[in-house]
């Protein structure tokens, strides 16, 4: 895991303080990466995805949903947003990253680059 995260990832810092650092799960095939990031509270309307140059981010506004009527006296489960980037390497396909939120978790997957096949060049005469 070590030599994956050396040859794909680099964490980055949140931009502001008090914004939660999701957990995420990183998988990997000979095809594609996966990302599972834990964000709960988080709806797809909520969730920001962007890919600037080599950094994949993520980022989610989430604010406390209350029943109507009742107003917040003590609370356990902290709130808020959520913030997470990672620099990508050159085996991800950029144009074909998708993502799916799913019961509060985001599953981001990145197609890799198929590897240019070795091809036979005929030398012609003359």
């Amino acid at each position: 895991m070590k030599k994956l995260r050396r040859r794909l990832w680099k964490k980055r810092n949140a931009p502001a303080q008090g914004a939660f650092v999701p957990s995420t799960d990183i998988y990997e095939t000979p095809a594609k990466i996966v990302l599972l990031a834990d964000m709960p509270g988080a709806s797809s309307d909520s969730i920001n995805v962007t890919l600037e140059q080599d950094v994949l981010t993520i980022q989610a506004q989430v604010s406390p949903k209350l029943p109507e009527g009742y107003d917040l006296i003590y609370n356990e489960y902290g709130i808020g947003d959520y913030y997470r980037s990672f620099t990508l390497n050159e085996t991800v396909d950029r144009d074909k990253i998708s993502a799916h939120l799913k019961n509060g978790v985001l599953e981001l997957v990145l197609p890799k680059i198929e590897p240019a096949k070795p091809k036979q060049i005929t030398v012609q005469i003359g």
